[in-house]
């Protein structure tokens, strides 16, 4: 691959600097990639109605061609230029707009086949963070864009992870601080005909999506337990969020059962860390094991923030990563669906 004389920008989220999110909206009009913060994890992006720009994103992941993007917009009419839905569908959606959530829909023309893996539908989402906000609108085109990382590893959500990942792979980087939520976004499929189908759990809960379209369905595959048998959205094939390291998952349990399995698991091996609930934390380092909290029984959105950020800290700094888990529940859902693709090994 062509090696690229990445620029990077570093814009403050809270005081954007027009000329500087103007160069990067330039970049993606002139068909060149651009990497930048949204609310979930840091995007890879490019011009969404351009074949040659999105193939630019494949080739610098490492990307697989059957792997389909999600289209980001920047208003909610943007829906009915690139899609088609139905104006009482969209009033639904608009309820949880702008925010982590991407929707599954039949797409028009106007789309790429690239985008969307071949496939008839599309997945569209509006992000909230004011930086992919007013790129998405200064350039004046939809950004296709996944996560910003290699292609199988876990997510960048800190501009470090980016530049590590990206830098001379992509023309720009837009540094823009920590992400807010530290995994992808939720993704609901609209396009059954009858109710929602969960595709990808992420920060809008199960529940919140229920309020508003009604019941929905949630599949074996969206907790991360079996392959999905059909591709409509990214995160549904292949091995994903794995560092190098191996990771072993040790599945939730209601009382100390989990706690033993760590201490087994972690005898195994001359040199493990334990990625652990704070609750657990003393315990383990009163036993002279090394472990680092990674959230708490009570705080769940932790665990997730700082999931990514965990395993790519300790990528390389120890031979095995034991990670305990954490309840199906809310973003527990999305938690564990990540965890359980990043693991090597899993003990109920």
């Amino acid at each position: 691959m062509k090696t690229l004389e990445t620029i990077i920008l570093e814009i403050d989220p809270f005081n954007i600097e027009e000329e500087k999110i103007k160069e990067a909206a330039k970049a993606i009009c002139e068909n060149k990639t651009v990497v930048f913060p949204t609310e979930t994890v840091y995007g890879l992006g490019a011009n969404g109605l351009s074949e040659q720009a999105v193939k630019k994103i494949f080739i610098a992941k490492g990307r697989p061609f059957d792997n389909p993007l999600i289209l980001h917009i920047a208003n909610i009419k943007s829906f009915l230029e690139y899609a088609y839905v139905s104006y009482s569908l969209l009033e639904k959606i608009e309820k949880l707009i702008p925010g982590p959530v991407t929707f599954v829909l039949k797409k028009k023309k106007i789309v790429p086949d690239i985008v969307t893996a071949g496939k008839d539908t599309v997945a569209i989402r509006m992000p909230a963070h004011p930086i992919a906000s007013k790129l998405i609108e200064y350039s004046g085109v939809p950004i296709a864009a996944p996560s910003a990382n290699i292609s199988g590893k876990p997510s960048a959500t800190l501009a470090e992870h980016v530049i590590q990942d990206m830098k001379d792979k992509v023309d720009y980087i837009i540094v823009g601080g920590k992400v807010e939520f530290g995994i992808e976004s939720t993704v609901i499929d609209l396009t059954t005909g009858e109710k929602p189908v969960l595709l990808r759990p992420g920060p809008i809960p199960p529940q919140k999506i229920a309020e508003i379209f009604g019941d929905i369905e949630i599949p074996d595959f969206a907790y991360g337990h079996v392959e999905a048998d059909y591709i409509k959205a990214p995160g549904m094939k292949y091995r994903h969020y794995s560092p190098d390291t191996p990771v072993v998952l040790i599945e939730h349990q209601v009382n100390e059962k989990m706690i033993y399995k760590v201490i087994e698991e972690y005898k195994k091996y001359s040199n493990p860390i334990i990625l652990c609930l704070r609750e657990h934390c003393n315990f383990y380092k009163e036993n002279n094991m090394n472990c680092d909290i990674i959230g708490s029984e009570d705080n769940y959105y932790e665990f997730a923030i700082k999931l990514f950020e965990m395993l790519r800290k300790y990528d390389g700094q120890s031979e095995i990563i034991i990670v305990e888990g954490i309840e199906d529940k809310g973003i527990g859902i999305a938690v564990m669906n990540r965890l359980r693709k990043a693991a090597h090994k899993i003990i109920q």
